[in-house]
């Protein structure tokens, strides 16, 4: 186990502990990114929109997995849901975390 590891957890064990529970994955690519893949079962939920649905995500009542190309913008996105109160995790690139689950 490496130093980061200790300190921040392993960022696979978080995302298979976040599907034993059910979680979300939010997709917070554009409509059209999402459109030409995305991982089934998805929501997509645009990162510039995200914060007009908190109420929604709330009412779902489970921790949450953000994904998008490549990391960055689901980075954000679970920031802004930290900060809002619900569990959630950057999972990053949509196309490797479709590999992880």
């Amino acid at each position: 186990m490496g130093l980061l590891d200790t300190l921040f957890g392993n960022k696979n064990d978080k995302i298979k502990d976040f599907q034993s529970r059910n979680a979300v994955i939010i997709d917070v690519r554009t409509t059209g990114e999402y459109s030409q893949g995305a991982i089934p079962g998805s929501k997509n939920i645009p990162l510039q929109i995200i914060n007009s649905k908190i109420k929604e995500i709330k009412k779902l009542n489970k921790p949450v997995i953000t994904c998008c190309a490549s990391g960055m913008r689901s980075g954000s996105a679970a920031s802004i849901l930290k900060a809002q109160g619900i569990e959630a995790i950057n999972g990053g690139g949509w196309l490797s975390l479709s590999k992880k689950l």
